[in-house]
């Protein structure tokens, strides 16, 4: 287990009652960060992906190291500077308009 840093969104930091940065212990890969980030913050179980499926939801992104990890499989290895406590894992709540 890594100690994981994860960057919150302003919406999910009030919901959770949160500091812009947490940290959770947790296998480095996003299923893994999500499980133990849900299990310290109950308030956003369903608001980051959906509850039943676990699949993320359509307007939040992952980065790590300047890369969109929002497609990459829940179970991929997040990189080594996230797994190491150098970077965190942003969550990015995703606009669309027109």
């Amino acid at each position: 287990m890594s100690e994981i840093r994860v960057q919150l969104p302003a919406h999910l930091r009030q919901l959770a009652r949160c500091e812009r940065e947490v940290q959770v212990d947790a296998e480095a890969t996003q299923r893994a960060v999500l499980d133990a980030l849900e299990l310290r913050y109950p308030a956003l179980r369903g608001t980051i992906r959906d509850p039943r499926t676990g699949v993320r939801r359509p307007f939040v992104r992952f980065y790590a190291c300047e890369e969109d990890l929002s497609h990459e499989s829940p179970d991929a290895p997040l990189p080594e500077p996230v797994a190491a406590g150098r970077e965190p894992l942003l969550v990015i709540g995703a606009m669309a308009g027109g």
